[in-house]
């Protein structure tokens, strides 16, 4: 099959920086001789060696601190946290530390913790959450969530080179999935942390997303243009910084607004996003802006319970028409 995967994208864009800055480095655990546990760095400790490609104990808060020591030493490490649930265990390092180097000493921390985040592969309630809102809300952090394989790979090469920390996820339900493969932009594209992209265009109707709901809600999109509504999807691409004038955009350019994360509802980025909104576009609305969420619960490993848990294209549907008709 034609073009490369949304995993592919990621180890591109690490053999290329590695290869472009002997800086760059990465920790993490069983990432050298096994491989990852997606196998996304199998091959790496062959070409950069075992100083460059480091095995580390299972032990997130030393992996992460041990990256900040190197930053600070001038390095460029990049921490692979097997999956981002886990990154729970080295919170403090990254929100009390990493984030606030910069405001206490004017160092710069230039480190990237990524790896597989959210759900949607019967992974269960330890390896299938979305974990950003525990950091978007950390100044000096930065949070990306690309939705497609030329995304990941100049996202990620960004990220490597921005001289603040920042947390990379990659949705693990999109790592192989056949209808992202794309040709990918060369070694030298570098993306724009902080801007948003229009996947869709339309005027009825904006729906505002991230990561994999972005594919979800274009399906949506196609099923409401049978019926006549013109729907504009905007996938964020960067939670921290948000892309607001994007945003707000798309707001005044709509007049209706639907927020639709994998994330659950509670605490979620839809209501910082409709707060933005109302404070600064709410006079350009035709109805309330809606969000399509996860459920308050933790992640169901039984796939029935997965499927009712996750924003499905038909509760997608079900809210836009609602709102398409206020």
């Amino acid at each position: 099959m034609a073009g490369a995967t949304y995993i592919e994208a990621v180890r591109e864009a690490l053999w290329e920086e590695m290869e472009a800055d002997e800086r760059v480095f990465l920790l993490g655990e069983d990432i050298a001789v096994y491989g990852g546990a997606f196998k996304l760095t199998q091959g790496f400790v062959e070409r950069f060696g075992a100083d460059r490609v480091i095995d580390t104990p299972i032990a997130e808060a030393g992996i992460v601190g041990a990256a900040i020591g190197a930053a600070l030493m001038g390095m460029r490490p990049i921490v692979e946290i097997q999956f981002l649930d886990f990154l729970s265990c080295g919170f403090d390092q990254l929100t009390n530390f990493a984030a606030k180097c910069h405001y206490r000493w004017g160092g710069a921390v230039p480190i990237v913790v990524r790896g597989p985040g959210g759900g949607g592969v019967g992974g269960g309630p330890f390896h299938s959450q979305s974990v950003e809102m525990y950091f978007i809300k950390t100044p000096g952090l930065k949070v990306v969530a690309p939705a497609t394989a030329a995304d990941a790979k100049v996202l990620l090469k960004a990220a490597i080179r921005d001289p603040d920390p920042v947390l990379f996820i990659e949705h693990k339900a999109l790592y192989r999935a056949p209808a992202l493969r794309c040709e990918l932009p060369g070694k030298d594209a570098v993306g724009r942390l902080g801007e948003a992209a229009i996947r869709r265009a339309g005027s009825d109707l904006a729906i505002i997303t991230y990561g994999a709901m972005v594919h979800r809600s274009l399906e949506a999109a196609e099923v409401l243009a049978d019926e006549g509504v013109s729907v504009r999807v905007l996938d964020l691409r960067t939670l921290q910084p948000l892309d607001d004038a994007a945003i707000l955009d798309a707001a005044r350019a709509c007049g209706r607004v639907l927020i639709v994360h994998e994330d659950t509802r509670t605490g979620g980025l839809a209501g910082e996003i409709t707060s933005r909104i109302n404070e600064a576009a709410f006079e350009w609305l035709d109805g309330p802006v809606l969000r399509v969420t996860a459920a308050d619960t933790p992640v169901p490993y039984e796939k029935g319970l997965e499927r009712a848990f996750f924003p499905q294209v038909s509760d997608i549907v079900a809210a836009a028409r609602k709102l398409a008709a206020y």
